[in-house]
């Protein structure tokens, strides 16, 4: 008797949680097609015109110099690759991106001064845009959306010969597609 007065129990409580899904209201349309050419006359009183906002102009922030994307170059210590920790949140954004855009490409190019051998300054240019590369996939991007490439000591920004000139030389310069 106690087995069928707990199965008749259970089988009620489950019938209380069992529940029908209602079917949700639909959303309202609202016409916004521009009036064209002039109404009909109406008998009734018009309806006012619904105000429309201006569309935004949407910035590329590829481009837009308040964004932190528009930064495209992380800068070495001599001899090093590793990235700097102030150079992580730079690193962090266009990883970002690149995860949220799949269809972007990314081409990194890394440089050096020009002390040591040029040989020396490719393998160390490949080193610097490798880890920026690592990095970026690492924080979501897809490794074919970046190509790491060398340029060695060929493209300075700076040809004096003193620290502040080779520390603007030993860097990864970041470029998306349409951009080279």
């Amino acid at each position: 008797m106690r087995k069928l007065l707990c199965i008749g129990t259970m089988l009620a409580l489950l019938a209380g949680c069992a529940s029908t899904p209602t079917e949700a209201p639909k959303a309202r349309v609202e016409e916004r097609t521009p009036a064209v050419a002039a109404p009909a006359p109406r008998t009734a009183a018009p309806a006012p015109a619904p105000v429309l906002a201006a569309p935004k102009a949407t910035v590329n922030p590829l481009k837009d110099p308040n964004s932190i994307l528009s930064k495209r170059s992380v800068f070495f210590d001599f001899d090093k690759y590793n990235i700097k920790d102030e150079f992580k949140s730079l690193m962090e954004a266009h990883g970002r991106y690149l995860a949220g855009h799949r269809d972007a490409k990314m081409l990194i190019q890394g440089n050096c001064d020009e002390r040591g051998s040029r040989e020396y300054n490719i393998a160390l240019g490949q080193k610097r845009s490798d880890a920026m590369k690592k990095m970026l996939t690492l924080l979501g991007a897809q490794e074919s959306q970046i190509e790491s490439v060398s340029l060695g000591e060929e493209k300075p920004r700076c040809t004096d010969k003193t620290e502040e000139c080779w520390a603007q030389n030993r860097r990864g310069d970041i470029l998306y597609n349409g951009e080279y």
